[in-house]
């Protein structure tokens, strides 16, 4: 299977167009120390409907590798279902990327329960804040055409612009 994957950018913190929004149940913070259970679970909660594949196989072990990279930032979001309860709502990892000094939105979304409230607006938000914390040249990101049908309208309304397209094969996992 085809797909066309377009990559966007930000390259000054004015040109973005934040959209916060009100969710009193939803805590979204840094995972200081993932563990590869974490990850595999973000990963393929969110990715799955997506045809996110390339880690889907990873080992304990290459997750680990990946996570101790002190490039690679991972956040979660969750929703409070209970005293006891809190479910994932969606995930972002940030990468930095030392050859020209940018952070990647690497890994961006939330789970179909989610979808609708406006809150991939909201946790889009969030990400892009802490990728300027870390004080980079631009922020960049990538979507596909076999990601959520709002993925690129949130992207270009939250003031991302294409710069660049291409078209690859997917592992469809049929």
């Amino acid at each position: 299977m085809q797909a066309t994957r377009t990559y966007l950018e930000l390259k000054e913190p004015t040109q973005f167009k934040a959209a916060f929004g009100d969710f009193p149940n939803i805590a979204i913070a840094r995972a200081p120390q993932p563990s590869p259970d974490l990850y595999r679970m973000c990963y393929r909660t969110v990715g799955e409907a997506f045809h996110w594949f390339d880690r889907w196989d990873w080992s304990d072990e290459q997750i680990t590798k990946h996570l101790a990279d002190p490039g690679i930032q991972l956040f979660v979001a969750t929703r409070i279902a209970g005293a006891q309860q809190a479910d994932l709502a969606g995930w972002y990892e940030l990468r930095r990327v030392a050859e020209d000094d940018s952070v990647e939105i690497a890994y961006f979304g939330i789970v179909a329960r989610e979808f609708g409230r406006g809150f991939g607006k909201h946790l889009l938000s969030t990400a892009v804040r802490d990728a300027w914390a870390l004080e980079p040249n631009r922020v960049w990101l990538h979507t596909c055409t076999l990601d959520h049908p709002n993925a690129l309208p949130n992207y270009l309304a939250r003031g991302f612009t294409p710069y660049r397209t291409e078209t690859y094969e997917v592992d469809s996992r049929s």
